[in-house]
């Protein structure tokens, strides 16, 4: 194999790394969050507030049940509100 080969290869193989790399960023700092439900303010969520809302801030009341909020990993169900713990499902508030 050729040097100007093997610099081609070379230089495929840290293309490929750095690019792998980049893409696999944001899922890595994503997997160290969840989802946590009825802890945010209104207005304040970060996306699913229920029927007749599109994504983010549009949570109509404090803690509403049906909007979540990135939250650390392992630390949602301790989160308490005034109408009680962060919850990883949906809950009925």
């Amino acid at each position: 194999m050729s040097k100007n080969n093997v610099a081609k290869i070379a230089g495929l193989a840290l293309a490929a790394s750095i690019t792998a790399g980049l893409t696999m960023t944001p899922a890595a700092a994503q997997s160290s969050k969840e989802k946590c439900y009825g802890v945010a303010k209104a207005g304040k969520n970060d996306c699913a507030a229920g029927p007749g809302t599109s994504c983010s801030g549009t949570s109509t009341r404090d803690y509403q049940g049906n909007a979540w909020k990135l939250v650390d990993k392992g630390t949602c169900t301790t989160i308490k509100t005034p109408k009680g713990n962060g919850s990883l499902k949906p809950i009925k508030r």
